[in-house]
């Protein structure tokens, strides 16, 4: 139960819980919902947000309190079905006037308005040189966007009034949610250093307990070839290896792995050393016990309390790296991580317009990650180390 009392199983777990349900309970990250480098709606409360109505064949009007001066921008997307001969009309009420839309005729369409269209201009009666915007939300006050008419069999209005705010964290250079994205990292980002530190821990055991055990030239290959890894750069590495190999998830987990199993592999051949001549090793071996019986039965368990605090250490690295890679370029671009959304960030100039909302929740991410990975591993070492426990 001590480990209940710590921060980093808690807040692992929301993270998780959060990465798992946000994009059902948000929606696709993917979407554009707002214009690029809209502020954050609690930062600027000066600007209009981004303002979206929508009404379907079950409502026949939605209402809109609006409390600022004209928006940028407005569109409207329109599709219909009527019975034959049938007849609406999509009016906007508000300031004292009632503007007529769009004309709705059966048997059904679509239409899609925009208020920098000439025509969209001169259906609401203004000159080619007067705001749309200033003639349907000329100042604060209560508006409504109506449908008047013979019952649809299916209406679908969506209505855009463009903003400088959007959402709790605002929208990146694309218009996309940063909050949605930043929930969406977090499954890419878990899913990439669990899955590398496994491969990598499960690749280090197996090593470390055939060059532990059985020793000789299996050894001396086994851990020569640690050696070299070891020494070399990893990142100019992995970058040569992702460019050749690919950017796709997996090839980017087996190029992490590849080069993570090494620390483990020396633990568990120093673990297994210790044991090899144990009294109950030289007896199972007199008995005529196979080295996989051995070693899977009796010398692996011996090693997982040390492997539990290897995996939680490791993770940290392997989502580092990610991020290292997915900053320079060198990920899938289609995997919504938080090392990529640095990246389009550091391409698009997130920096230089000093949209820090961008900036800060991805990398903030990768700290409170990598500190609770290093907590938990903290915890389970000294639980697999009595001496760290005493000392602590």
């Amino acid at each position: 139960m001590s480990l209940l009392r710590r921060w980093s199983p808690w807040v692992l777990l929301l993270l998780a819980l959060a990465g798992l349900s946000g994009p059902t309970l948000t929606g696709p990250a993917e979407e554009s919902v707002a214009p690029p480098f809209s502020r954050p709606l609690w930062l600027d409360r000066t600007s209009p947000p981004t303002v979206r109505l929508r009404l379907d064949g079950h409502d026949r009007q939605v209402a809109l309190d609006w409390q600022w001066g004209p928006p940028a921008g407005f569109s409207l997307h329109v599709s219909w079905s009527l019975p034959e001969g049938g007849r609406g009309r999509l009016l906007w009420e508000g300031a004292g006037q009632t503007l007529l839309l769009a004309e709705l005729k059966g048997p059904g369409g679509t239409v899609s308005l925009d208020g920098r269209d000439m025509a969209f201009r001169l259906g609401l009666g203004l000159t080619p040189f007067q705001s749309a915007m200033e003639r349907l939300l000329p100042g604060p006050g209560a508006y409504a966007l109506r449908y008047e008419g013979d019952r649809p069999l299916s209406l679908d209005v969506a209505a855009a009034f463009p903003g400088g705010r959007w959402g709790l964290l605002g929208t990146d250079q694309r218009g996309r949610d940063v909050f949605r994205l930043f929930l969406a990292g977090i499954n890419i980002s878990l899913l990439i250093g669990l899955s590398a530190t496994f491969l990598a821990t499960l690749a280090g055991t197996t090593a470390g307990l055939l060059s532990g055990y059985l020793g000789g030239i299996v050894d001396s290959l086994l851990m020569r070839l640690a050696d070299l890894l070891l020494a070399l750069p990893v990142l100019p590495i992995l970058m040569v290896l992702a460019g050749l190999w690919g950017r796709g998830l997996w090839q980017l987990v087996f190029i992490l792995s590849l080069f993570s199993w090494m620390g483990t592999a020396r633990t568990v051949r120093a673990l297994t050393l210790s044991l090899r001549e144990a009294p109950f090793v030289e007896n199972l071996r007199a008995l005529g016990a196979p080295t996989a019986y051995i070693l899977g039965r009796h010398l692996l368990p011996e090693a997982l309390p040390v492997l539990l605090a290897t995996v939680t250490l490791g993770v940290p690295g392997a989502i580092l790296s990610e991020a290292g890679l997915a900053f320079l370029g060198l990920s899938d671009p289609n995997l919504l991580s938080w090392g990529r959304m640095l990246h389009e960030a550091h391409g698009f100039g997130a920096f230089t317009a000093g949209a820090w909302w961008i900036i800060v929740p991805p990398g903030l991410g990768i700290v409170v990650v990598c500190l609770s990975f290093l907590d938990l591993g903290r915890f389970l070492e000294e639980k697999a180390d009595p001496r760290l426990r005493e000392r602590s």
